[in-house]
C-alpha cells in the first residue's frame, strides 16, 4: 500500500500551476458522448484517477478513449455505441459515473446503470436526476442493484424545479434536455462554474442553452450534436488548497492558472484570517508571514462557501490563533477528518453540522490516514505544519482530485514523498 510520507516545517514558496477541473472534466467527458460525426479532443485534463474510471466507463460502452496524461489530453469517438450498460465494478468507484445516464437517454433512448458509489461523505440521493429525467418523458425502473430507463416517446421539454440546486442533477438535466424535442427550463439548478463549463461545451456541440450560473436555465432542444475540440477549466479547489498551504506555512506562493472569480468566498475568508491575497488576470499569489487568525466558515451551494474546501479550511484554523466554527450544510458527514486531525494534536469538537476548532501553536506528525478526497488534502496541509514526520494511509482517495500532487508540493519547497510500503 502507497503512503505519504511528510515532514513539516517547511514555508512553501515559488509557483505552482493549477491543473483542469476534476469537477468540470467528468460531466464533459460524459456529454462527449452526445457528439457524433468526430473525435473529440479535450485538452487540460488532469491526470486523475477519477478520469482513468470514466474513461473505463465510456470503453465499456464501445466508446474509442484514448489518454495522453503527459500532454493533458483526452481522445473520445463516440460515432459508435455499442451498449448502454454501466457496470457495477465501475460505477461503484465513482459516482460521477451517474453521468451518463442523461447522455445515453439522448442519444439512444435507453440506459442501465448500477446505483452509484463515490466518498463517503453523505448519502447525495439520485431522486433529483431522476425526477427531472422523468419530467423529461423517461421511464425509470430500479431493481437488482441497477436503475433502468427509457424513453418509449422520446425526451420531451419540461419545467423544472430543483428541490437542492444539486450540481450533478443539474448537469444530467442539461445532457439530456440537449437534445429534448422543445424548451427546458431548469429552476433552482446549480450555478458552479462547473456548470458553465459544461454549458460552453454543449453549446460549442450545437446545443442552445442560456442561463447557465444563473437561477434560472433554458434549454432549447437539438437534433443533433456534433462532437467539438474543448478545453477545460482550472480547478478552483486544487488551486484553493494549494492557496491554505501557502498561509498555514506562512509562504509566498503564486497559484498559476487560478480563476479568482471562482474563488471569492475562499479569498474573503483568507483576508479575514489575515491572509494577503492579490489577483491578477493569469492567477492568484499567496502571502503569509504571521499566523492565522481564527474565522467561521459556513458551507452553502454556489456562490457560497465550497463544502470541497471545508476540511482544508478547518486544517488551517487548527493552527490559528483564536478559536473558529465551521458549519456544514451541504453534507451531513462531511467531519470524517476530524478524528485523523486529533491524531495530530488539534482540538475540535463537534456538535451535529458544527465543528468548534480551538487554535494550537502546535501540531505533532503521527500515522494518519486519507478518509475521503478532501479530508486526505486536509490531512496532508496539516502534516505540512506538524512537527516531525506524519505518514498519510490510503492515498488513493487524494488521487482521485489532485493531480500530481507531490510534485507540485516538492516544486514549492514541502518535504513530500510517495513510498510503496
Amino acid at each position: 500500500m502507497e503512503r505519504l510520507i511528510i515532514r513539516g516545517g517547511n514555508r512553501l514558496c515559488g509557483t505552482v500551476k493549477i491543473s483542469g477541473a476534476k469537477n468540470a472534466v467528468l460531466p464533459v467527458i460524459a456529454a462527449t458522448l452526445l457528439g457524433q460525426d468526430r473525435e473529440t479532443c479535450l485538452d487540460e485534463v488532469p491526470n486523475l484517477d477519477d478520469v482513468r474510471t470514466i474513461s473505463e466507463l465510456l470503453r465499456s460502452l464501445g466508446v474509442t478513449v484514448r489518454h495522453e496524461p503527459e500532454h493533458n489530453k483526452l481522445f473520445v469517438d463516440a460515432t459508435t455505441i455499442e451498449n448502454i450498460t454501466a457496470p457495477y465494478d465501475l460505477v461503484r468507484r465513482m459516482r460521477a459515473s451517474f453521468l451518463i445516464m442523461g447522455p445515453l437517454l439522448a442519444r439512444l433512448g435507453r440506459a442501465k446503470i448500477s446505483l452509484p458509489g463515490g466518498c463517503a461523505i453523505g448519502t447525495r440521493p439520485i431522486d433529483l436526476h431522476l425526477k427531472g429525467l422523468e419530467a423529461l418523458g423517461a421511464k425509470i425502473s430500479i431493481g437488482h442493484g441497477y436503475i433502468e430507463a427509457t424513453t418509449p416517446d422520446g425526451l420531451k421539454g419540461a419545467q423544472i424545479y430543483l428541490d437542492f440546486p444539486s450540481v450533478g442533477a443539474t448537469e444530467n438535466i442539461l445532457m439530456a434536455a440537449s437534445m429534448a424535442e422543445g424548451q427546458t427550463v431548469i429552476e433552482n439548478p446549480a450555478q458552479e462554474p462547473e456548470i458553465v463549463d459544461l454549458a460552453n461545451y454543449l453549446n460549442l456541440m450545437g446545443a442552445k442553452i442560456r442561463g447557465a450560473g444563473t437561477n434560472v436555465i433554458k434549454v432549447d432542444g437539438a437534433k443533433k450534436l456534433i462532437a467539438r475540440d474543448y478545453t477545460i477549466i482550472p480547478d478552483r479547489i486544487e488551486a484553493g488548497t494549494y492557496m491554505i498551504a501557502a498561509a498555514m506555512t506562512r509562504g509566498d506562493v503564486y497559484i498559476a492558472n487560478a480563476i479568482s472569480e471562482h474563488l471569492k468566498p475562499v479569498i474573503a475568508k483568507l483576508k479575514e484570517a489575515g491572509v494577503t491575497v492579490i489577483e491578477d488576470v493569469d492567477g492568484i499569489r499567496v502571502v503569509c508571514d504571521r499566523r492565522v487568525r481564527a474565522v467561521d466558515i459556513k458551507t452553502l451551494p454556489y456562490p457560497g462557501f465550497p463544502t470541497d474546501m471545508q476540511a482544508q479550511f478547518m486544517a488551517m484554523l487548527t493552527v490559528a490563533e483564536g478559536t473558529s466554527v465551521v458549519t456544514e450544510t451541504v453534507f451531513e458527514n462531511r467531519f470524517m477528518h476530524v478524528d485523523e486531525l486529533r491524531r495530530m494534536g488539534a482540538r475540535i469538537k463537534i456538535d451535529g453540522r458544527t465543528s468548534v476548532v480551538e487554535g494550537q501553536t502546535r501540531l505533532t506528525g503521527c500515522q494518519v490516514k486519507a478518509t475521503d478526497l478532501r479530508a486526505g488534502a486536509a490531512i496532508v496541509l496539516a502534516a505540512l505544519v506538524a512537527e516531525g514526520e506524519t505518514q498519510v494511509a490510503y492515498i488513493h482517495h487524494i488521487d482521485r482530485g489532485y493531480d500530481n500532487l507531490v510534485q507540485k508540493l516538492v516544486s514549492i519547497g514541502a518535504d513530500i514523498k510517495r513510498v510503496d510500503c
